[in-house]
């Protein structure tokens, strides 16, 4: 039939070889970063400063939630750096995101939105984080939350009665909205606790004392606890890497490495250079064709380091009055002080003699900070323009 589109689609069945994306609770202390550092080359963006005394490679405590999703977006663009990413914990990156709205919004808490208005936004705003990781994942690197965990009252709709359940500690009201996006997220959700035992201490049974204290892995639903997992596991393991070790090594993905030229091989790039007329006055017209220059064979481009610095960066110290959210963000980014006041005088919200520290705090938290990447493309610009030559 003329005009009609066919569309061709394409089947794939078996099982796709992937990155994995995992999720570990449980109490505090028992040992949730160390079980995410026998991972396959694990890299740590440690939000609560958990893992100082352990022997692993981490990214700067991220001061703000822009910060954060730097560092996130810098191991997309650099997926030769690790091959597992963990985020310990997901709770403090989450209140990181609680700051940053209500910063944004000019509010001193999630409340006072109204309306539940708030708890929505960080929903939004957490989808959106993690949709960045699942850009982690399409470059074959494992993404693992570390969550803390707690305990609340539970009642199903279709019983009498409630009981205590552990849920990951995403806040005691935004857990409602931002749990369920992380569980339905992960591959699997470990629940990591210690088992115990009630002996009785007494001939009538009256008196009992908590024994045992093993910490095991719980890897399926129950109805005092989340978990699932997609691999067929034990509804309860050890707590031990060992365990799922041959599903996250087994996944078939490598990191993508940057392509390389072969040794002494030129790469050849087709180049057509249109042939150039040239007329010399007094003389018959010459044609002169000018041949294609061979092309120079391709370097390879080496990944720059964490945070590089630009031409343009600051060669001073930035001054430490400056709040730490903020420094760490222009440190980051190569950003002196007089980048930064001159983008703000320019859009007329401060004389460029006033020194940062003097700024309005919910100014430097609620534009400078919740809206960075703004500000940053602002500083880029105004750059962009200093580098023009005046004719």
């Amino acid at each position: 039939m003329e005009g009609r589109c066919i569309l061709i689609m394409k089947i794939i069945k078996g099982k796709i070889p992937c990155a994995k994306k995992v999720v570990i609770y449980g109490p505090e202390g028992i040992g949730k970063s160390t079980f995410a550092s026998k991972f396959p080359n694990p890299l740590f963006i440690d939000t609560e400063g958990s893992t100082k005394d352990m022997d692993v490679a981490r990214t700067p405590t991220p001061s703000s939630w822009a910060m954060l999703k730097e560092q996130i977006d810098y191991v997309v663009s650099h997926p030769d750096i690790c091959r597992t990413l963990v985020i310990d914990t997901a709770d403090w990156a989450e209140q990181m995101c609680v700051e940053d709205i209500c910063s944004r919004h000019q509010k001193h808490g999630i409340e006072d939105f109204g309306y539940g208005n708030g708890y929505v936004y960080v929903k939004e705003e957490f989808g959106r984080f993690l949709n960045r990781l699942e850009d982690v994942i399409s470059k074959g690197i494992n993404v693992v939350l570390t969550a803390h965990a707690q305990l609340r009252k539970f009642e199903q709709p279709d019983e009498l009665g409630a009981y205590d359940r552990y849920e990951m500690k995403l806040g005691k009201k935004t857990a409602s909205q931002t749990t369920p996006l992380v569980k339905e997220w992960a591959d699997m959700v470990l629940f990591a606790n210690y088992k115990t035992y009630s002996i009785a201490t007494d001939k009538d049974g009256k008196k009992h004392k908590a024994q045992g204290g093993r910490r095991v892995m719980y890897t399926q639903h129950h109805p005092c606890w989340d978990a699932k997992n997609r691999y067929g596991l034990p509804e309860e393991v050890d707590f031990d890497y060992a365990v799922i070790a041959p599903i996250i090594e087994q996944s078939g993905v490598a990191p993508v490495q940057p392509t390389m030229p072969a040794p002494g091989k030129k790469t050849e790039i087709p180049v057509t250079v249109a042939a150039v007329q040239m007329s010399i006055p007094g003389t018959e017209t010459t044609k002169a064709t000018i041949p294609p220059a061979e092309p120079e064979p391709v370097k390879p481009e080496t990944p720059p380091p964490m945070n590089p610095p630009t031409d343009a960066g600051p060669a001073e110290k930035l001054d430490e009055r400056i709040p730490k959210a903020l420094r760490d963000l222009m440190e980051a980014n190569s950003v002196g002080e007089w980048d930064l006041q001159e983008v703000v005088a320019d859009r007329g919200y401060y004389p460029s003699d006033t020194l940062i520290w003097n700024y309005d705090p919910d100014f430097i938290s609620g534009v400078l900070v919740a809206a960075w990447d703004q500000v940053f493309a602002m500083i880029q610009e105004m750059r962009e323009k200093a580098e023009i030559p005046f004719n």
